[in-house]
């Protein structure tokens, strides 16, 4: 499906979601895969497409593409306490099996279910780069190949992101066995980084970012090259994920990871900080005036036990955030949304927190800011709007849960009642991917999913 943009067009909406909110008769024209004209309060032209309910797709800002290959295979109780530690030592016997033919069937079937649940752009969070022996492809990017591949055959928007991995720990300690196929040196992640953007310029509209692994995983001079290297894309890094990660880091340099990072590096709006649970307020403070988005993962923070992002003092700094599905082990966009605030309702004890302001739709409020994070962090612009790329989700207005709703009414009983079970199509550069709410390739995509486990378990 590499970009099947199909000739101009127009779709018309009863109701869709606008950048200044719900309007009603909503005539979006496309072409060449954008959004060229948008005209409310229009009547549907003869050769128009006809639909109900119109939002726009939502970016998936952090995802680890083969995790989906072992979801729900780590939910067995080891001999002592389970952490986010012993699910790693999992998935390094995992990573193990996977080759890149694997990793795009894998890959393959997570990004269609992305789809099928109101993403449309993924930040893939890429570092498994080498062969099982840890030796480099003959192409450097032969595992991003497969991730690119993956997506072109989908039809889901990539913002790939490319890991630099050379350390076991902070301060440049050596690294594992285990993590053998994630490691670079400088010069070799220069080349990595060189041709993962000759192989998603094969895609459309793909954006090629870079993503320190952690403080863990990489030393102060270090990440200032990749920041050359880097230039203006985006910058992704997982922080402060776990309490061990920020006592180990204290123990280093005598600082906070995040504390650490903003003494070290020039922050800005390009960033995307990944979990950056266990902040100070002081650290939220800092961090927020940079513009940096931080990116929430709450299915997967929820499954691996770490612990819940310090949302108030965030927000009350003014803080930008966005949602990603992280290890995949359940892939639902509403569901990422909904926990964001479940989470923070049972750390408060309180209702409606991510609500901007009295009288405002939680929901609304909260699927408006993930979107806008979201696409900051993609390197792209999010919503609805003339020029930007035709990535609209449609609801069906026949879900029990939407009936007689309009307004944020709409948007707060879709993520709170009705779920993904209400999505009925989405176009991706206004290309339909999904329909009837399945992804129109999933018969496919799951046969050749299964036939890669089939073969890796094997």
């Amino acid at each position: 499906m590499t970009d099947r943009a199909p000739a101009a067009h127009s779709l018309h909406f009863r109701r869709a979601l606008l950048p200044g909110g719900w309007e009603e008769n909503v005539r979006i024209g496309i072409a060449d895969g954008l959004v060229t004209t948008i005209v409310q309060g229009a009547e549907a032209q003869p050769g128009d497409e006809r639909h109900a309910l119109a939002l726009p797709g939502m970016p998936n800002l952090h995802c680890h593409a083969f995790q989906r290959g072992m979801a729900g295979l780590a939910e067995v109780r080891g001999p002592g306490d389970d952490s986010f530690w012993t699910w790693r030592e999992l998935m390094y016997r995992f990573v193990d099996c996977v080759d890149p033919e694997g990793l795009r069937a894998i890959a393959a079937l997570a990004y269609a279910e992305m789809l099928e649940s109101g993403f449309t752009r993924v930040g893939e969070f890429h570092y498994l780069h080498h062969d099982p022996a840890g030796a480099p492809y003959a192409d450097p990017a032969e595992m991003s190949r497969a991730i690119v591949a993956a997506a072109a055959g989908t039809g889901i928007a990539l913002t790939h992101l490319p890991v630099f991995y050379a350390h076991g720990g902070f301060g440049g300690a050596p690294a594992s066995d285990a993590q053998r196929r994630f490691l670079h040196d400088v010069d070799g992640f220069a080349r990595l980084l060189e041709a993962a953007r000759a192989a998603a310029a094969e895609l459309p509209d793909a954006v090629v970012g870079v993503a320190p692994h952690s403080l863990r995983a990489v030393t102060g001079a270090e990440l200032a090259a990749l920041l050359d290297l880097g230039g203006a894309a985006p910058v992704h890094i997982h922080i402060a994920e776990q309490v061990k990660e920020v006592d180990d880091c204290l123990a280093w340099s005598g600082r906070r990871p995040v504390e650490w990072l903003l003494a070290h590096a020039e922050v800005d709006a390009r960033w995307c900080l990944v979990h950056a649970t266990h902040m100070t307020a002081e650290e939220s403070m800092a961090l927020a005036a940079t513009g940096a988005v931080a990116g929430l993962c709450p299915i997967t923070e929820a499954n691996l036990g770490d612990g819940i992002f310090p949302m108030p003092a965030w927000r009350e700094a003014g803080g930008r955030f966005g949602v990603g599905s992280d290890s995949n082990v359940l892939i639902d966009m509403t569901e990422e949304l909904r926990w964001l605030e479940y989470g923070q309702r049972l750390a408060g004890r309180a209702r409606n927190r991510l609500a901007a302001a009295p009288d405002r739709s939680t929901g609304q409020d909260l699927f408006d800011a993930a979107l806008a994070g979201g696409a900051q962090a993609l390197g792209v612009e999010g919503g609805l709007a003339v020029g930007h790329s035709a990535d609209i989700v449609s609801l069906d207005e026949n879900h029990v849960s939407l009936f007689g709703r309009s307004g944020p009414w709409l948007t707060d009983s879709f993520l709170f009642a009705a779920g993904r079970g209400a999505i009925d199509r989405v176009w991706r550069r206004g290309a339909e991917v999904v329909r009837g709410g399945r992804h129109v390739a999933r018969e496919a995509i799951e046969a050749d999913y299964r036939r890669a486990l089939a073969r890796l378990f094997a």
